[in-house]
């Protein structure tokens, strides 16, 4: 029997598809990045369509690459950028408009009015998050009233809503499945985390009929079968992208930690069967669900981090490519402190304000590309331990000493990566194999098909490719968490 897995790696800025073989290791790869819509300032979409053909065309381009047909493969495994939402027609499958992505802010307002109402405490309770424009919920009921006909078409059963995942399953499966997994319905804010199942409460609140919704399944699970490509394959894992890389890192005991470095940042932490209920904004959400066992996690979530180096490379037009930030950073003035505060869509945990916006200080005559390279790239480090600052805060028994596993594009400069071990002043362990996200749903799809180590032999097969250790002199790096600080609140909204 066939050990191949097919991952589908659907992201941000592009859509991936990974094989890996019986011995877990990648085989070959196809890409194909897709258009960024930016309607008006803070708003962010894609087109569900341009999604479809990227991923099709991945998915044929890795098969092509690794010299092997649908027969060869025993199972599918899906990740995806969380929490951006489409709504289809269940008949034709046409998305009603362009997704709504997770960076967009367009449901402040409408954020604002449920705070304003003190509904803020009811979502978080039951859902481990915050009334923020990040999630899905908002981002549905806005659908729902701004396209001409939506709500009725909904009320009638003829529409269908889903984060990326379910859009796929649905495409996948000619329309016969309309699921997701516990991860990605717990980051839609209509999703009872302690319950696990949609909340009528928050659903009555939004206005959003049931019914639109999918069925929500263990991550390892049935998603039905494909004949995209030939002979049927099935879908037999599901992870949202940050779950997907706490899975691919093996962070399966509470008190492991990873950071996943793509477009935006995400820390989370395993905490184990204990659902932790955060103090300092941080998220209380899902890590995994198998076997109908809910394992929960702490999560901090930076809105920017490589998109900080891709503003630098198309804004800023300071590189010609994101690889060219380490090596223009490291030639920066060391006497200047200059301070990007990256809240391009606003800034995420533990400040949530949706209304900051981008904002450099410290700038002189001579600050010039490389002061804002090292800038961007510092901006993730401080980001990352703010985060870390508030779950060792939350979570005493399992974040005082924390070795943080990376992952993500990011983590292949070796000059940021011991910059963030500098400020963080902890350990930061790149492993070998850097595919996390796609990893952990392979592993899900893997496992269940049986073609695939369980989670215990799996977590030793994970090797470091290397430890950054600090070395940066303890005076230096409190100036310089300082400055971060004094940055950020002048930043803020409020101000």
């Amino acid at each position: 029997m066939t050990k191949n897995i097919l991952a589908i790696d659907q992201g941000t800025t592009s859509s991936r598809a990974i094989v890996f073989d019986g011995e877990m290791k990648v085989v070959a790869s196809g890409q194909k990045e897709f258009t960024q819509h930016y309607p008006a300032s803070g708003w962010v979409e894609h087109d569900p369509e341009e999604i479809w053909d990227s991923v099709v065309w991945s998915v044929k381009e890795a098969l092509r690459k690794a010299k092997l047909k649908a027969k060869d493969v025993a199972a599918i495994g899906i990740t995806n950028q969380r929490e951006t939402v489409v709504v289809w027609d269940r008949a034709t499958g046409k998305p009603i408009h362009n997704a709504i992505v997770w960076q967009d802010r367009r449901t402040a307002p409408l954020c604002q009015k449920l705070k304003k109402q003190g509904l803020e405490g009811k979502f978080t309770k039951k859902t481990g998050l915050l009334l923020d424009p990040y999630f899905s919920g908002t981002k549905i009921a806005w659908l729902l009233d701004k396209v001409p006909g939506a709500r009725k078409r909904a009320a009638r059963g003829e529409l269908a809503a889903g984060t990326i995942d379910t859009f796929l399953i649905w495409r996948l499966t000619g329309g016969k499945v309309h699921a997701t997994d516990a991860t990605n319905a717990s980051r839609t804010l209509v999703y009872n985390i302690a319950d696990n199942r949609w909340d009528e409460e928050l659903l009555k609140i939004l206005r959003i009929p049931a019914a639109l919704l999918p069925q929500v399944k263990d991550c390892a699970a049935d998603f039905g079968t494909t004949d995209l490509l030939g002979p049927a394959i099935p879908i037999l894992g599901v992870a949202g992208d940050q779950h997907a890389a706490t899975i691919g890192q093996a962070c399966f005991e509470p008190g492991m930690m990873k950071s996943t470095y793509g477009t935006g940042c995400f820390a989370v932490l395993n905490t184990g069967e204990q659902m932790v209920r955060s103090r300092n904004r941080l998220l209380t959400t899902i890590a995994y669900r198998l076997n109908g066992k809910t394992t929960y996690a702490l999560e901090g979530s930076i809105f920017i981090a490589g998109a900080a180096v891709q503003w630098l490379r198309d804004g800023a037009k300071m590189i010609s490519k994101a690889a060219d930030s380490g090596e223009l950073a490291a030639k920066a003035d060391p006497t200047q402190d200059v301070y990007l505060v990256p809240a391009f869509v606003g800034l995420g945990a533990p400040h949530w304000d949706a209304d900051a916006r981008g904002a450099i200080y410290g700038l002189t005559r001579n600050s010039g590309p490389a002061e804002f390279a090292r800038a961007a790239l510092e901006s993730v480090a401080y980001q990352t331990r703010d985060l870390l600052d508030a779950m060792r805060k939350d979570w005493k028994a399992g974040g005082a000493k924390t070795v943080l596993r990376v992952d993500g594009g990011m983590v292949a400069s070796d000059w940021t990566m011991q910059r963030l071990a500098d400020i963080l002043h902890a350990p930061v362990d790149r492993p070998q194999i850097l595919e996390t996200t796609a990893l952990g749903a392979a592993w899900l799809a893997g496992s269940r098909a049986g073609v695939w180590p369980t989670g215990k032999a799996f977590a030793k097969s994970w090797a470091l490719e290397r430890r950054f250790k600090p070395q940066m002199a303890e005076p230096e790096r409190k100036r310089k968490i300082a400055g971060w600080k004094d940055a950020v609140r002048r930043t803020l909204s409020a101000n």
